[in-house]
């Protein structure tokens, strides 16, 4: 995609509102619709659009951030790796401010542990290629947007035949904890806005079961506030004329059968565990990618015989709430107070992507965020 202005421009946004309105006046109900992925929490909060949807309309914020739903465990037993001497810790930058027992990655690193801060699976590659050394783990994050980057880099290991670098192996899968969801009794969903990344790989099909067995319609959009706007009003009108259907909002990245090449990586590479557990939710089944047998070798696992403990949890805490769409983050007695960006007790409130750090960002000035009249932005180039 070259341009993006047409996706912010204010007249379009405020018909489609207007077209939004139009479809639940009169209606007598809310729509509840949960934007699944936390790139479009904040796009929603950045951009103002609680502000322009009609009040019929409830935003519940779903658990599409995988540094949110990644269980305290497992961010021990990741960190317990760097413990081992010559080991160098990778990770996203997401990572590096999550609160574990032994502080955060970045606390650590100040104590002298050698963690560091990549940009992608391949830098941790390179570290490895020039310090033969040391150990390189790369603590792999991410539902299946991501996995693809760590699969491609353990087929370039395995071909340089390197034996210092490894994978603790996070990935998670979108669909599995979307029906855990449905299936909890407490939870009153209408429909879904997928989300736009995790669909550029997998497509539009795994998202079939929640309109066959569940009636409940999915429209997968892209993050410009139009593209909400649109996917929005697509979720409703649906709703309206008592459909339910899998859409595509996205078409200019989204292919509905997904990235066949970036598929074909994960496949080569990653086998379904049988069950994984997530922050708030609990022991999934299927929702998680392990390392494949064929590539034992950089499991940093099955090299490290990783062993998980129990975390003793903040009882005071809401996050599992606000992951399950049951609570907003401002219902949490810990927000805001005690939990902050420069304190975080949850993940919520570290990632950038988190609904917690939305609010937080963004909530207490949605009156003054405005999409101008006269709005452009300046051409640019999105690769």
């Amino acid at each position: 995609m070259k341009f993006i202005s047409e996706f912010r421009d204010s007249v379009l946004i405020q018909k489609t509102a207007d077209e939004i309105r139009r479809l639940t006046s009169g209606t007598g109900r809310t729509f509840r619709i949960m934007e699944v992925c936390g790139g479009h929490t904040h796009a929603i909060y950045r951009f103002g659009l609680k502000d322009v949807l009609p009040k019929e309309i409830e935003m519940i914020h779903g658990p599409g951030c995988p540094v949110c739903v990644l269980p305290e465990a497992r961010i021990d037993a990741g960190l317990e790796l760097v413990r081992h001497e010559g080991v160098i810790m990778t990770m996203f930058g997401d990572m590096m401010r999550v609160p574990g027992k032994y502080g955060t990655p970045l606390d650590m690193k100040a104590k002298g542990a050698d963690i560091r801060m990549v940009y992608s699976p391949m830098d941790a590659l390179t570290i490895a290629q020039k310090n033969p050394d040391k150990h390189v783990v790369f603590f792999a994050i991410g539902f299946e947007t991501t996995a693809p980057a760590t699969a491609l880099s353990l087929i370039m290991a395995k071909k340089q035949h390197l034996t210092n670098f490894s994978i603790f192996c996070n990935h998670i899968i979108i669909a599995p904890p979307l029906r855990a969801l449905l299936d909890f009794p407490d939870l009153r969903l209408d429909g879904f806005i997928g989300p736009g990344h995790v669909s550029t790989i997998i497509g539009c099909k795994p998202y079939e079961f929640i309109s066959a067995e569940y009636g409940k319609p999915v429209v997968v959009s892209g993050f410009e506030p139009l593209d909400l706007m649109q996917s929005i009003m697509m979720c409703v009108r649906q709703l309206i004329e008592g459909r339910c259907e899998v859409e595509n909002q996205y078409g200019r990245a989204v292919l509905w059968d997904g990235n066949s090449r970036a598929l074909a990586a994960l496949e080569e590479v990653f086998d379904e565990r049988n069950s994984f557990e997530w922050r708030g939710l609990g022991f999934i089944p299927h929702s998680g990618w392990k390392i494949r047998d064929e590539y034992a070798e950089f499991d940093a696992e099955k090299r490290f015989s990783v062993i998980e403990t129990s975390v003793e949890i903040n009882s005071e805490a809401a996050c599992g709430d606000v992951l399950r769409g049951l609570k907003k983050p401002h219902d949490c007695p810990l927000f805001g107070t005690v939990c902050t960006p420069e304190n975080p007790v949850g993940a919520l409130m570290v990632s950038s992507e988190g609904a917690c750090s939305a609010y937080h960002q963004y909530g207490q000035r949605l009156h003054e965020i405005e999409i101008p009249s006269n709005f452009k932005l300046q051409e640019e180039t999105v690769v």
